[in-house]
């Protein structure tokens, strides 16, 4: 089943409480949080304080990507504050193994995010350990940019490793995700599409969210068929 997740990045941190209610009035279960700590990405936006204040209001499944350097340093404080899976760059971690393995013995679902310039490749030996791929269809650091379409590609290749391996990780896709491509990524094989302005940034997000599940369910269909 697709999962919309709308990234809180983009929300009105004013009014951040009826900002997630009204995505989840839209059907979401599942909400994304980008850590950025202005070394490994050229931004910064929040931390625990603020996984912990979404976490009091919302029963969501809170995503929590890690664009930070020595993430492993941080994963026990950001599931104290409620993260419910946490993913972690491949470009930032040398012990991608232990970190993956770190965070599962914490009670979390690992995550490994790839770049858009990191082959699928350099992940052929952790496969197995992760319970979900976020595949950057855009370079890290700032919301708005225009969708990567090699991401793709990208994906494509990762359902090809589940397939011959046996696995059951679920593919996740962020950047530039909109009601005008969701469909397409759908059909190369995305389950959870994460998407910040064109969401929040639209005159209805529930409405939006609720467009977005609709094209995504319909372009995994034609994937099947």
């Amino acid at each position: 089943m697709p999962e919309i997740l709308p990234s809180l990045l983009a929300a009105d941190f004013g009014h951040l409480a009826e900002q997630i209610a009204l995505v989840e009035s839209g059907g979401v279960t599942m909400l994304h949080l980008d850590v950025m700590d202005g070394h490994f990405v050229p931004n910064i936006s929040f931390g625990m304080p603020v996984v912990s204040a979404v976490r009091k209001l919302s029963r969501s499944i809170l995503d929590v990507h890690l664009m930070i350097t020595e993430p492993d340093r941080y994963l026990a404080a950001f599931r104290d504050a409620g993260a419910d899976q946490i993913s972690v760059h491949q470009e930032a971690c040398p012990h991608l193994d232990r970190t993956l393995h770190e965070i599962r013995r914490l009670g979390a679902k690992a995550g490994v995010v790839l770049n858009p310039a990191t082959p699928v490749a350099t992940l052929d030996h952790v496969l197995d350990v992760a319970d979900f791929v976020l595949i950057m269809s855009v370079n890290p650091g700032f919301g708005g940019q225009k969708f990567i379409p090699y991401a793709l590609d990208k994906v494509r290749a990762l359902v090809r490793a589940k397939t011959n391996q046996g696995l059951d990780f679920a593919i996740e896709i962020d950047g530039g995700i909109t009601v005008d491509n969701v469909a397409l990524a759908s059909e190369a094989g995305v389950d959870w599409f994460v998407a910040g302005s064109s969401v929040f940034g639209s005159a209805d997000p529930a409405a939006t969210v609720r467009k977005m599940h609709q094209l995504a369910s319909g372009g995994r269909g034609l994937m099947k068929a």
